[in-house]
């Protein structure tokens, strides 16, 4: 066996398990303690933008203008003026609450039914749904003594409570569901509650660890709110399949009869080294979009390869306390209907790669086919949640009756002197302007009822022409112009993200294995998951293929951020299978073993492992699926749909066929990467007191 870096810190950890667990503990509290009480830092609309909208965003910050949380209540009757009580009475109500300033007179629509009452929330906009529950108190107060009028209501502090509270309860009953999942999984994969609830225990440890890291991070890097939920589910899923992969290897040296701190140095040498590389490959791929995802697989490689070995030496033969006796059986010999299910595919593949090669490059081709008419778009509320969701429904009505009212463009006007005659004469073209005199800077908003086209027309000619020769800058923000400038940006992007992470996976490949050829295969078999998986998400969520199986909707486009998240997610974690199986293949290979006899034997090993990992996170990706938002769900099916392709018709067919086609080019070093230096040195493997066999 060979003594590489994840080798001497497993031997270290075994011989120092005390100092190696409490230092582990020591560091989770800390870790969790500083980040609680320093708290986390969120994104600003400045920092959470791009483009044009973006800098209108920072001109008013940097001028301490924030702009109030606005709300709309319309008001509908089923004749003209009806509304009027109701509307009077609304507004005493919501003045009453003392939250609320700048109190608008109704305002009604062209056929006089509706009305449109406008007002602000006092204090910090950002806080503003917090303090917002006593208005919509007083708002439904009104609509249960006035029951022969509609009461709709939508704004920053409404929406922002309403969607906070729906996704805290989403992603806690989706936090509630990964675990018990996993758990279950686990224990049918190693049929002992101890060895099952040591990775769901090690992860969580290292998931709160990181939790704690990224709320000190983020007063450097401000975070999205919902950044701890989702990476909570994908890195939870990693990190117990980084254990996973740990354990199972070294309970399968004790079965072929190695004794203890053999098994745990072989494990160490072998999987550990597995779970470096493929922990350094996530982190730099997470680490190309995000820093939270890198500071999370930070954490959970740290936890697998430092922590689990001591638990592992301490634990002994107790990690099978709790047998579960039909499910130990299986455990203990491997499972024969999975190894039977493994041999039964790598024959045929074995016997005809080329023709398996092809069939399995077609397929996922097919899949893939959809996304080649991918759309992409920011997702508007009725997208989002459906048309019939409360804010959905209550967005459509007040849109219907006074166009751009719930998102208007907001115009920024910055000039070396906001009061210049030409700059005040431009202003005055405009109506209900603001100027900020000490600050150089005004400010008015537009309806948008075109949406981007009458945006397009404002930014390019409206505003240009306006202000031509007055040496001042118009810039636009709101919903419309962030949600056009995010996109634009989002495209701009994929292509160096893209290149970041191709370029970085090969270059580990390249010096982990000592193989362009490996190198090169890792990234063709991912970016075909990757192809695949975007052309599932075509055709479920833009084409509505069956979406109604999964409780959603085809709604004609793709959420904007989605293709470069997952192209960046997948490219991190199909290394978790790619690395683990083939550093099992090389191993067999250096044993002695020719090509094909090296593929088949680190198949049928790692065939166990890689189908309760992939179960693992096929099911904790699922869970996504069942959020309400819809680009949760095109994130949960998108994922799910990968791994599960990734770690059965890649893994199990396309990368042995076209392994044993490559055949000795696989192993081939180039004289100038022998040149580079070594991460492992030989070491004996140690004593064998009974047979090593070869496990499915």
């Amino acid at each position: 066996m060979r003594r590489n870096l994840a080798a001497r810190i497993g031997v270290w950890s075994t011989h120092h398990r005390k100092t190696a667990i409490l230092g582990w503990l020591l560091f989770v509290v800390l870790a969790t303690g500083i980040g609680g009480a320093s708290g986390m830092v969120e994104m600003t609309d400045a920092e959470n933008g791009a483009g044009e909208s973006a800098r209108a965003e920072q001109i008013l910050l940097d001028a301490g203008l924030d702009k109030p949380a606005g709300e709309l209540v319309m008001v509908s009757a089923p004749a003209a003026g009806e509304w009027k009580p109701a509307a009077e009475a609304l507004a005493t109500a919501v003045r009453e609450t003392g939250e609320t300033r700048n109190i608008t007179p109704p305002v009604p629509s062209e056929n006089g039914e509706d009305a449109l009452i406008a007002f602000e929330m006092k204090g910090d906009a950002a806080t503003s749904s917090e303090r917002i529950q006593p208005v919509l108190d007083a708002v439904a107060a009104v609509g249960a003594d006035h029951p022969d009028v509609e009461i709709h209501q939508f704004g920053e502090a409404s929406a922002g409570k309403w969607l906070g509270d729906l996704l805290a309860e989403d992603f806690r009953k989706a936090e509630f569901t990964a675990v018990p999942l996993a758990l279950g999984i686990l224990l049918v994969a190693f049929g002992a509650i101890v060895a099952a609830l040591l990775p769901v225990g090690l992860a969580l440890t290292a998931c709160m660890a990181a939790f704690g890291l990224l709320s000190i991070a983020s007063h450097q890097l401000h975070l999205f709110q919902t950044t701890y939920s989702v990476m909570f589910l994908m890195g939870f899923a990693v990190g117990v399949d980084y254990c996973l992969f740990y354990l199972r290897r070294e309970r399968d040296e004790r079965a072929a009869g190695r004794d203890a701190e053999t098994a745990l140095r072989i494990a160490a040498a072998t999987s550990g080294r597995a779970v470096l590389v493929s922990g350094l490959t996530v982190m730099v791929a997470m680490g190309g979009m995000f820093l939270s995802g890198l500071l999370l697989f930070k954490g959970f490689a740290l936890a697998t390869i430092t922590v689990l070995p001591a638990l592992l030496s301490w634990l002994g033969d107790r990690i099978d306390a709790g047998r579960i006796p039909l499910l130990n059986r299986r455990a203990e010999h491997g499972s024969p209907e999975s190894g039977r299910i493994t041999g039964r595919v790598l024959g045929p593949v074995l016997a005809r790669p080329r023709t398996f090669a092809v069939a399995a490059v077609v397929l996922l081709l097919a899949l893939a086919a959809p996304a080649l008419g991918m759309k992409t778009e920011s997702l508007g509320l009725e997208e989002q949640f459906g048309s019939d969701a409360q804010l959905s429904i209550a967005h459509s009505r007040i849109t219907e009756s006074f166009p751009g009212g719930p998102a208007p463009a907001l115009v920024v006007v910055t000039a070396p002197d906001i009061t210049a005659p030409e700059v005040g004469e431009a202003l005055g073209r405009f109506e209900d302007v603001t100027v900020h005199r000490d600050e150089n800077v005004a400010e008015f908003e537009l309806p948008l009822p075109g949406g981007a086209a009458d945006l397009t027309d404002l930014r390019d000619k409206r505003l240009p022409a306006a202000f031509d020769g007055t040496g001042a800058k118009a810039h636009v923000t709101g919903e419309t112009a962030g949600s056009v400038d995010f996109n634009d940006q989002l495209r701009r992007g994929i292509v160096p993200v893209f290149a970041f992470i191709t370029a970085v996976t090969f270059l580990l490949m390249l010096f982990c294995f000592r193989s362009y050829v490996i190198a090169a295969t890792s990234i063709v078999l991912n970016l075909l998951s990757v192809a695949a998986s975007y052309g599932v998400m075509t055709a479920v969520f833009q084409h509505g293929w069956g979406a109604s199986l999964i409780g959603s909707e085809g709604i004609g486009a793709i959420e904007a951020w989605m293709p470069l998240f997952v192209l960046v997610v997948l490219f991190g974690l199909s290394m978790d299978y790619h690395v683990f199986v083939v550093s099992r293949i090389r191993e067999a290979r250096g044993s002695g073993l020719d090509n094909r006899s090296a593929i088949e034997t680190g198949l049928r090993r790692t065939a166990g492992a890689v189908t309760g990992a992939a179960a693992i996170m096929v099911a904790v990706f699922a869970v996504f699926g069942t959020l309400s938002m819809q680009d949760m769900q095109q994130m949960g099916v998108g994922l799910a749909v990968a791994v599960l392709l990734d770690a059965t018709l890649v893994r199990m067919v396309l990368l042995p066929s076209v392994m044993l086609l490559l055949g000795e080019r696989n192993w081939r070093t180039p004289r100038g990467l022998s040149r580079l230096p070594s991460l492992e040195r030989e070491e004996a493997a140690g004593p064998v007191t009974g047979r090593d066999t070869v496990r499915a």
